[in-house]
């Protein structure tokens, strides 16, 4: 019997992080509302260049996507390339593709500069369920070498036996640019750098209030801080805060469970060098171990943000499909927490007013993309426009139907897609 909606990297977290509600009035240069990998990522750039900084969560630091999502670590965007490519042309295509691996690139780089123990691992394999999905591979190594990514290496069923050993998959694409990781401790470990170069971190502070001017003021029940700058970074929690950005992403939850220990030589009779694991299906299934040799398996989703019934023996079904050689073993958690998904899921970056910014809406692919989205934040304080405009040149569409009916409009608009995951 799994443990329901109990997070396994919140009981396996490997430091604590103090921080105070706010209770007073204070200013800052930059103010930063979302304690998950954006905000965390902005404020300790921020900090690290001598800006006074304050972060404000409602909750924990990283208790939205941050600290419940797989821990997967992709190249790219969430949308694809091609479809990248009409959006916002062939230049701005190929510099979004560099992007999300100077993404990757900052997170070995972090986790070497502060020391930060979230066991990071690299590898990835993109698996196909059916024969379209293999020609869909072929096409897609294709496309990454003409990007200058040529190291990914296309594995036929019987050499994926010994990568992946699961009868479902019919081929995949190994990239040794992604990876994973725990992601809740490398949250931790960010925030307590952040800390440490002199940011402001409150927890437990829900913002009520934001007033735009020439000095944004942001209350909360309790204090408000004036900062020069306001950046939103609440992503799939930002809720209607802020009204004129709130339209165009949409909450989606998703479900992970974890099982009992393996035991290494089970564990790795699975997977066989550690990878990370995702399928081509549009309800995808994604899954990799924990360094204690746990699979933890994530999928299926749900657009009205209401927990499935029965979601542990479902997950568990769902694991054995892939893994019926795991018939015998249990789930000791489950959770489940919401990404924010754009209507062509590419990320949201942009500016409200001359002094706030946002970022938000990585469709799934915010692992690495909200570090680089922190530095870009950043950067546009600093009055340097360049990289986050690249981002902010992507179009976007508000959500059709307003906040009563966008949902249902969500749930007709995906059905073809969910569909064609069986054909």
């Amino acid at each position: 019997m799994a443990v329901l909606n109990h997070n396994y990297y919140q009981a396996t977290q490997n430091q604590q992080i103090t921080c105070p509600s706010l209770q007073e009035d204070e200013t800052a240069d930059v103010a930063v509302i979302g304690g998950g990998l954006t905000g965390i990522s902005a404020a300790l750039n921020l900090a690290e260049r001598g800006h006074s900084v304050v972060l404000l969560e409602a909750q924990e630091i990283g208790w939205g996507a941050s600290g419940r999502n797989g821990g997967q670590i992709v190249p790219g965007l969430a949308i694809d390339q091609i479809a990248l490519e009409k959006l916002v042309g062939r230049e701005d295509a190929r510099a979004l593709w560099d992007f999300s691996l100077r993404a990757i690139d900052t997170i070995a780089d972090r986790v070497a500069k502060h020391q930060i123990e979230c066991d990071l691992r690299w590898g990835y394999l993109h698996a196909a369920v059916k024969p379209r999905q293999v020609r869909e591979l072929q096409e897609w190594q294709t496309q990454l070498a003409e990007l200058g990514h040529s190291e990914t290496r296309l594995l036929s069923k019987d050499a994926l036996l010994a990568e992946l050993n699961s009868p479902r998959y019919q081929a995949a694409l190994l990239d040794p640019k992604g990876g994973h990781l725990h992601p809740l401790n490398y949250t931790l470990g960010l925030a307590k750098a952040a800390q440490n170069a002199g940011a402001r971190l409150y927890t437990h502070s829900p913002v009520t209030q934001v007033t735009p001017g020439q000095r944004a003021q942001i209350k909360t029940v309790t204090g408000s801080i004036s900062a020069k700058f306001l950046l939103l970074c609440g992503n799939a929690y930002l809720g209607g805060l802020m009204p004129a950005i709130s339209p165009y992403v949409m909450p989606v939850s998703t479900y992970i469970i974890a099982t009992e220990a393996l035991g290494t030589d089970r564990a790795t009779s699975l997977i066989g060098h550690n990878a990370a694991v995702a399928d081509l299906n549009f309800v995808l299934d994604y899954f990799r171990l924990s360094a204690d040799t746990r699979l933890l398996f994530g999928g299926r989703v749900s657009y009205s943000a209401i927990t499935p019934t029965n979601l542990g023996e479902f997950m568990l079904r769902r694991m054995r499909q892939v893994f019926p050689q795991l018939a015998d073993v249990r789930g000791e958690y489950v959770w489940g927490g919401n990404v924010a998904i754009t209507r062509n899921r590419a990320p949201h970056f942009g500016r409200l007013t001359g002094n706030i910014y946002f970022a938000h809406g990585f469709s799934g692919h915010g692992v690495a993309l909200t570090g680089l989205a922190g530095t870009l934040l950043a950067d546009l304080v600093d009055k340097q426009a360049a990289d986050f405009d690249v981002f902010a040149r992507i179009p976007h569409q508000k959500f059709p139907g307003g906040q009563a009916f966008r949902t249902p409009a969500l749930i007709l608009a995906t059905t073809y897609f969910r569909l064609r995951d069986f054909l």
